[in-house]
């Protein structure tokens, strides 16, 4: 079986789609008998982000980055998230000659748009540099895939989360409770109150029954005191959105920047007809107009979505969306540390662990670390 490490600046306690996907993608590797090393930022000194202080940034170096993989021994090498530790695997990988694989889970150029008023071209330009040397790039929708083809990066996949099944499914529990009495229809909105999340164009429609928001962020203090008709929530478990979901009418996703989304995923799975601008995201989930409705008119979306069938939700998400085999597809498309980039070669790692040594005794990847591990060491910020 294989050793996989993964390299990620977002892991627990965060809550976003990166975090949900990472997790399960490793319970689910080790299901498969795989052996899975996260390098992640609890194993660094920290700062908090700025804008968002619940993100930590993590402080190291070419160097420490180095020796920290080369101890994992990898036979395949993934860098989630291009951060501080993204950027320094990215460096020790690169300066070792050694193949990793990386994913694009975000589209900054949007969110540092919104935030920042930094040029589009100026992060996609950033983004091209970071994942260029990957021998394959993995992304959640086939429209992100295929902006990445495009923009000349031809070794881009797509790599499609799943959905824990166990969890998100109709139910009623004390949970509901949370929204027990509020006036029907229930419009639900899951995620982070940002800038990029276009929250407002939600809020401002005019709505019969109840807008119920679940999530925080550092534009919940303003909201809050401008829609005072709206109920925060605030953050809550997987278990207890699940349930929201079960209680509610319609999940409205207004965002126009998510590379996925996968809320609406969760939400289906829950019967939770979903209504959505036809922008990337719902356009690669909502697939089937008996789950819900996109329209540039959000409130004429919200209308079509109401009368779609929560049964036909919770069979499409079914079908369609799975751990399994996003687990899989990931094994697929992984390159392998020693050797050249190739499709399907999980099944050689165990081979290349008994043939691919050096006469100290290391694999070719952890010789070339070494060699390169007192490299510069600079503070990555």
């Amino acid at each position: 079986m294989a050793r996989v490490t993964i390299i990620s600046d977002a892991w627990v306690p965060q809550i976003n789609g990166v975090v949900t996907t990472l997790v399960n993608t490793v319970k689910n590797l080790e299901i498969f008998g795989h052996s899975v090393t996260m390098i992640e930022p609890g194993r660094f000194s920290t700062w908090p982000c700025p804008t968002y202080p619940e993100i930590p940034l993590s402080r190291t170096s070419k160097r420490e980055m180095a020796r920290m993989i080369e101890d994992s021994r990898p036979d395949f090498a993934l860098i989630a998230v291009e951060g501080p530790l993204g950027l320094a695997a990215r460096r020790a990988l690169v300066a070792a000659g050694i193949p990793f694989s990386s994913a694009l889970f975000t589209r900054f150029h949007d969110y540092l748009w919104q935030r920042f008023r930094v040029p589009h071209g100026l992060t996609l330009r950033g983004l091209d540099w970071f994942h260029r040397p990957s021998g394959r790039i993995l992304t959640p929708t086939a429209s992100m895939q295929l902006m990445l083809q495009r923009r000349g990066l031809d070794q881009s996949r797509t790599w499609r989360p799943g959905i824990d099944r166990t969890r998100f499914k109709p139910a009623r529990g004390p949970a509901t409770g949370l929204v027990a009495g509020l006036p029907p229809p229930i419009h639900l909105y899951v995620g982070r109150l940002a800038v990029e999340k276009n929250i407002e164009a939600f809020l401002d429609l005019d709505l019969a029954g109840s807008k119920v928001l679940v999530g925080d962020g550092p534009l919940r203090g303003r909201l809050t005191e401008q829609y005072p008709g709206a109920v925060f929530l605030g953050y809550r478990t997987a278990d207890e959105i699940a349930e929201i979901c079960s209680a509610s009418d319609v999940l409205v996703f207004p965002s126009r920047t998510d590379t996925f989304g996968h809320v609406m995923v969760e939400a289906l799975a829950c019967g939770l007809p979903v209504a959505a601008y036809p922008v990337q995201g719902p356009l690669d989930i909502l697939t089937d107009p008996a789950v819900g409705a996109m329209d540039a008119n959000l409130g004429l979306a919200i209308e079509k979505a109401l009368r779609c069938s929560g049964e036909a939700c919770t069979e499409f998400a079914g079908r369609t969306f799975s751990w399994d085999a996003s687990t899989r597809d990931l094994l697929h498309h992984l390159v392998p540390a020693n050797g050249p980039p190739a499709e399907a070669a999980v099944s050689a790692a165990a081979g290349r662990r008994s043939c691919d040594r050096t006469p100290s005794g290391h694999t070719s990847s952890e010789h070339r670390l070494s060699e390169h591990a007192a490299a510069s060491s600079v503070t990555v910020a």
